[in-house]
């Protein structure tokens, strides 16, 4: 199976913002003193936006922002995402990203409002498309700021719709096509991910829940499909059109979560998600799981997982499952 050499993206992303920040100096000044703000401390997460390397050839990947709550499932597209990342929210509850590179859905959603964390889980692809519903309004600077294109409604209001099986604010639906002409394609993937034959090793695991303070996940192998079969709060997880959601791997990630600026309309803290550090995590792939350690040294290089001798872990080819779990 083949593999992504991720030393070589991140060195060929380095030299090619190197390059456009010589060319556009003046514009990218320019562009600081025009986007200072007086909002909530943001510890250097919510960075400048860099020009984009105009010759590059990899286009940016689509990432949205997934409503999870009981009242949002099933949800649309979510079977086409190469990657999913679930992440905890205010109250304990759960949210998704869906990272689209190689199949564009008709329909993704429901779409709801983006996180702090969001910012530097996205730093890890090129100038990502962010496709969300909004975000609490001291929370906008920051996402003008990164380096990210934001999508929400107030802008690309062609791109979006109001289904009419569930009620409001459970019913945003996205029209990816109207954001990219077609998939960017497997390169798009910069997340450091690697594909090929499992490692050594490992013990027989069968299912896998995760628990957040008010939301539970749980992978189950199904040898007959070679996939999980997902589970949240204890109901299966199909799509608006009755598939299963079935990823190859499932990676639950430990990591810190600590308080964040924000907060919701009922006064709940936003938890900040750290995806840069290092720390443990279990990959579950083939009906067993391997524990390793990961590492992401900066926001935008991707997440290498390697087992306890440092040897590279390979994931099973498909989807795959990035539950970010407090440590």
């Amino acid at each position: 199976m083949a593999t992504v050499n991720t030393r070589r993206k991140r060195r060929l992303r380095r030299t090619s913002t190197a390059v456009a920040l010589l060319t556009a100096s003046v514009t990218a000044a320019l562009a600081a003193s025009c986007t200072q703000h007086h909002g909530p401390a943001d510890d250097g997460r919510g960075e400048l936006k860099t020009p984009t390397p105009q010759h590059s050839a990899v286009r940016p990947v689509l990432a949205v922002k997934i409503d999870n709550a009981p009242a949002a499932r099933p949800q649309t597209g979510l079977d086409a995402a190469d990657i999913v990342y679930a992440e905890q929210v205010e109250g304990g509850l759960s949210r998704l990203m869906a990272v689209y590179a190689t199949t564009l859905p008709q329909a993704v959603g429901p779409v709801r409002s983006a996180r702090e964390s969001d910012l530097e889980l996205l730093r890890q692809f090129d100038n990502p498309t962010l496709a969300f519903s909004g975000a609490q309004h001291k929370l906008l600077p920051l996402i003008d700021q990164a380096p990210i294109n934001p999508e929400p409604p107030t802008k690309a209001t062609g791109a979006y719709f109001r289904g009419t099986g569930k009620p409001a604010p459970h019913n945003l639906y996205l029209r990816p096509a109207s954001l990219m002409h077609s998939a960017p394609g497997p390169d798009a993937l910069t997340t450091g991910f690697r594909y090929g034959a499992a490692p050594a090793g490992g013990r027989p695991a069968t299912t896998r829940t995760i628990h957040y303070p008010a939301a539970g996940f749980t992978f189950t192998w199904s040898p007959g499909l070679h996939r999980y079969l997902v589970a949240m709060d204890g109901t299966p997880t199909v799509t608006a059109d009755g598939k299963r959601v079935t990823p190859a791997t499932v990676v639950v990630q430990h990591v810190k979560m600590h308080r964040s600026a924000f907060h919701d309309v009922l006064g709940n803290n936003t938890p900040y998600t750290e995806t840069v550090g290092s720390g443990t995590a279990s990959v579950l792939r083939d009906g067993r799981a391997y524990d390793v350690k990961w590492q992401r040294k900066t926001p935008t290089d991707g997440t290498d997982f390697t087992t306890k001798d440092g040897k590279p872990v390979n994931f099973a080819k498909g989807q795959v499952w990035v539950v970010l779990a407090a440590s």
